[in-house]
């Protein structure tokens, strides 16, 4: 039963013919295609239905209406992936897209998705070519892999090389490498997805090869290693090499597969970091088979890349798979002109996450006095100290010194989302009550920007 104020408000609820005539409404939605327009339009009115059927008596339902379909047309009609500021000093954030590629890597993927391009096209012969042959060229040279493949991001590079060389087989997998990596993604599950067996040898701190060996049998088809991305086991631990495990399994006959995750083609102990291992170590080290993201540290966009031997990746590109999985044009160009970058032995200038990791401090410092200079008629900012890390999974724990900005306010959760909701978006992280921008993770070209919206949110936070 309903109550009587609810059926009255009910008999006051506009049609849908109403609110389509009412100007405010046609004002908001005149970019709208007429069938989308309806539509909101009665989504908007049984939403205010329900609320009043809820006992949320609105006096005027009407108005109610109207707010609501403006709301989702807004939301329909707004780029949601606007620029962002990232002052977090996370360098390949995740909530933020990872890692933003080159001004070059941008261009060529606008062409490839508004062109046509000689995709799989030979064109000196005119006849069909293969889409990977020009990465693939760009790896072999970087890392010495004989041939590599390109698919949509790094999970379904792990789950199609096992699909295609260990499916009804055994994986021989160290115990502490049977991870999560995030976003429900566990190392066990891929493995009977893929149709293979797990087995599990040594224990959570040590392993060694005795305890591979020990499982090697005619059932074998792959020994597995998932390199430690987002975490550290530390202390009493032992585990094998890679070149230890490539030597065990050259022995059996059988591959080694390695999930590498970040995938770096670049050492970074030279910028205040430990060692991260590289897809060149891996190959150099007999791994058969190297799988490793492509917008981590490699800086280019979302991808999976699989480089190894020729014959394991000829029979991975033929699985089923591999054309459900395959990254498309502008993705492939993308990695093509990041790779390029680094064919050029430009990548710590043209790559942004290789920019940003070898920035050097007293650039950084620099960089925070011109936006202090700017930002003088404001009070409670300063600079400051801060660290910066790598994200993505990459190097946990680890920090590289870095500047920025310090921002004192009574309410530092209130002002960071002034920042968040501004134009451009600019994030912050929040230390004891203070907002930090780091100024080693806001682009080249985006200070400007970032005084200006800065100002206008400091300026109505204090209203």
């Amino acid at each position: 039963m309903i109550s009587e104020s609810q059926a009255s408000a009910l008999r006051r609820l506009p049609s849908v013919d109403t609110v389509l005539s009412d100007p405010a409404v046609r004002d908001v939605t005149i970019q709208l295609d007429r069938a989308i327009t309806t539509q909101l339009a009665r989504e908007s009115v049984d939403h205010v239905r329900s609320r009043i059927l809820g006992d949320h008596l609105p006096e005027d339902p009407l108005s109610v209406v109207r707010e609501h379909l403006q709301m989702l047309a807004k939301r329909v009609v707004s780029q949601r992936l606007h620029e962002v500021i990232n002052g977090t000093g996370v360098i390949v954030h995740t909530n933020l897209g990872r890692a933003p590629v080159s001004r070059t890597a941008a261009e060529a993927m606008s062409l490839a998705a508004s062109r046509y391009t000689p995709l799989e096209l030979q064109i000196e012969s005119g006849k069909r070519g293969g889409r990977m042959s020009e990465i693939s060229e760009m790896l072999r040279l970087l890392t010495g892999a004989d041939a590599s493949l390109v698919v949509n991001n790094n999970a379904a590079a792990v789950m199609l090389a096992l699909s295609e060389l260990c499916a009804g087989k055994e994986v021989i997998l160290s115990r502490s490498q049977a991870v999560e990596i995030g976003g429900g993604f566990r190392i066990p599950d891929v493995l009977a997805q893929s149709g293979a067996t797990l087995i599990e040898v040594g224990t959570t701190n040590k392993t060694y090869v005795r305890d591979y060996e020990h499982e090697i049998s005619d059932s074998t088809g792959a020994l597995l290693t998932v390199h430690w991305s987002n975490f550290r086991i530390i202390g009493f631990t032992a585990q094998p090499t890679q070149a230890e495990l490539a030597a065990l399994a050259d022995r059996h006959h059988i591959p080694l597969i390695e999930d590498l995750g970040s995938g770096s083609l670049l050492d970074t102990a030279p910028y205040g970091l430990p060692h991260e291992p590289t897809v060149t170590e891996s190959i150099r080290d007999g791994v058969d088979v190297v799988c490793f993201s492509g917008d981590k540290l490699l800086g280019g966009p979302q991808a999976g890349i699989i480089s190894g031997r020729k014959d394991l990746i000829e029979r991975i590109s033929a699985h089923p798979l591999a054309r459900a999985m395959r990254a498309d044009k502008t993705a492939l160009a993308g990695i093509a002109e990041t790779l390029r970058h680094y064919i050029k032995g430009e990548a710590l200038e043209q790559v942004p996450v290789w920019q940003m990791i070898s920035a050097s401090s007293a650039y950084l410092r620099l960089r925070c006095e011109d936006w202090i200079y700017q930002l003088s008629d404001l009070e409670g900012v300063s600079i400051v100290e801060t660290s910066s890390t790598i994200g993505g999974g990459s190097l946990p724990d680890e920090v590289i010194p870095s500047w920025g900005l310090a921002i004192n306010t009574p309410h530092p959760d209130q002002l960071a989302r002034a920042l968040r909701t501004g134009t451009p978006s600019i994030m912050p992280h929040i230390d004891h009550d203070r907002l930090i921008i780091d100024a080693r993770t806001v682009l080249p070209g985006q200070d400007s920007a970032l005084v200006d919206g800065l100002t206008r949110a400091i300026a109505h936070a204090g209203k």
